[in-house]
């Protein structure tokens, strides 16, 4: 295991710099420059503003200062937010990202977890009817249109939580609930599918025949081998919710990194995209790799399989 951890380390380094080379050369191909004044300046302001941020080297010379700049872990100061360092921006919006993001990540993981077996269990009958109209709801209801819902009944005519604005916990209590529906879709769909297939294996036929009950089948057998796709599916989706969703934040006035995101690009912020692009491929394949180790510790029988490949 710890090989091939080094080894995932490993190409993860040489996607990291696949990635930063590839963004910074198609990001020097984007229409516009990144002062918004521009018109206004003279030709000679222009060139002070040019040399300050080394846009007036080559590209390659600007390229090869960047990487050298990314291993010594400075990312360059952001061009529109008052010239403060990309990671120190990245990481005051960060946390509003991340703490709607996983919650909303737990709560709808659990749920669809805990939805899709019930409707496996109950395949044909009216449960299952139910459980996948409420996945097939949650699929086809944008979470946009669900916060404004949200925000209308728990906040506006209730007044059980905040309406808007980042405040203390409970202002992240309704963007998650928004953004946990997709997953819960997603993960419900996914595991109905594999319990399905899992309850009419012959290993279950056979643990029945030993006298388990119906719960015990379920709990010992069916639900742990119905994970390892559903996992599959977690990890990509806990790395898009994870970075934030730029609806849900601008509709809760979420000061997040989603929106920060979209603000940079319209704005030619290179250093700012560089930065928020690096740590959305880190993210995704810390994400990755997180899901193959629980992938060994789910079923040993990949492991064991790793080990005899090795």
């Amino acid at each position: 295991m710890g090989k091939y951890i080094l080894k995932r380390l490993g190409y993860m380094i040489i996607t990291l710099f696949l990635v930063a080379s590839i963004t910074f050369f198609m990001m020097k191909l984007m229409p516009g420059t990144p002062f918004s004044n521009q018109d206004k300046l003279s030709a000679a302001q222009l060139k002070i503003m040019n040399e300050q941020y080394g846009l007036n080297k080559p590209i390659w010379q600007q390229y090869l200062i960047y990487l050298g700049n990314m291993l010594h872990g400075h990312f360059g100061t952001s061009f529109q937010f008052n010239n403060q360092p990309v990671l120190q921006l990245i990481v005051s919006r960060l946390k509003p990202s991340l703490l709607i993001g996983a919650q909303a990540m737990v709560i709808g993981s659990l749920l669809g977890i805990l939805l899709g077996a019930v409707a496996a269990v109950n395949k044909n009958n009216w449960v299952d009817s139910l459980a996948t109209f409420v996945s097939i709801l949650g699929i086809s209801v944008p979470s946009f249109v669900l916060a404004v819902l949200l925000q209308f009944f728990l906040a506006f005519k209730w007044n059980i939580f905040p309406i808007a604005l980042w405040t203390d916990w409970k202002s992240s209590i309704l963007p998650s609930l928004a953004l946990a529906v997709s997953p819960l879709a997603q993960t419900a769909r996914f595991m109905r599918t594999e319990m399905v297939d899992v309850l009419n294996s012959d290993y279950i036929e056979l643990s029945k025949a030993k006298g388990n009950t119906r719960w015990q089948t379920v709990v010992k057998h069916t639900l742990r081998n119905s994970l390892i796709p559903v996992i599959t599916i977690l990890g990509p989706l806990t790395a898009n919710i994870l970075t934030g969703s730029l609806v849900v934040e601008n509709i809760f006035s979420i000061p997040g990194i989603g929106e920060q995101f979209v603000k940079s690009i319209m704005t030619n912020d290179y250093p700012t995209i560089m930065g928020l692009t690096i740590f959305y491929a880190l993210l995704f394949m810390i994400m990755l790799l997180i899901t193959d180790i629980l992938y060994s510790v789910i079923d040993p029988r990949i492991r064991i399989a790793g080990k005899e490949n090795n």
